[in-house]
């Protein structure tokens, strides 16, 4: 029998304990009654409902919160009735920091490699970085990354090239920026996304 665990690895399966699932639902309806205008009109009831039945996404949930992201509702598409998770916290997620942008970016690094990439955490956590245009729905819900900047989804044309975006809040707006894909700093994270 495989133990349960909340951190992907050998032998590691992607569910959750009852005290990690209770506790990960508690944090997220406090949250989510906490900030309501990330999510005006929405009720905690459908959506509790629907995490009940999603324990692949649960998983992904609490892995985006282990790492700092502080997940919360941002919105729902009404044709398929999914809600849209995006990683809230103030700053950057500490669990997610100093990683390149992608595998070929850190294959690129001729010294000092991080241990992983940002895209591939995101796809062993199950979820999507941001595009450039969710970290700017994002920052219109709040004040983030004012003292870090994270990665978000790079164009395949800007990726061809060798580069990769971030985003930032300086000076009262929101930045987006380029880096090569290869740099990482103590100070950039990524944020994640995720449908239920």
């Amino acid at each position: 029998m495989k133990k349960e665990t909340s951190r992907k690895g050998v032998g590691a399966t992607k569910t959750l304990s009852p005290i990690q699932r209770e506790e990960l639902l508690s944090a997220l309806r406090a949250r989510f009654e906490k900030h309501r205008n990330r999510h005006p009109g929405l009720e905690w009831a459908p959506l509790h409902e629907r995490l009940e039945a999603n324990a692949e996404k649960l998983w992904s949930l609490h892995e985006m919160e282990r790492t700092g992201g502080e997940p919360d509702v941002v919105g729902q598409d009404l044709k398929t009735g999914e809600y849209l998770f995006f990683d809230c916290s103030a700053e950057s997620p500490k669990g997610r920091t100093s990683v390149c942008y992608d595998r070929e970016g850190l294959e690129s690094r001729k010294e000092h490699p991080p241990k992983t990439t940002a895209m591939d955490m995101a796809a062993a956590m199950g979820v999507e970085l941001l595009t450039e245009e969710q970290y700017q729905a994002l920052q219109k819900l709040g004040n983030f990354d004012t003292k870090t900047s994270s990665w978000v989804k790079a164009p395949a044309e800007i990726r061809k090239l060798g580069g990769a975006l971030y985003g930032e809040r300086r000076y009262g707006r929101v930045f987006v920026g380029h880096n090569g894909a290869q740099s990482y700093y103590g100070a950039r994270g990524f944020r994640g996304s995720l449908r239920v």
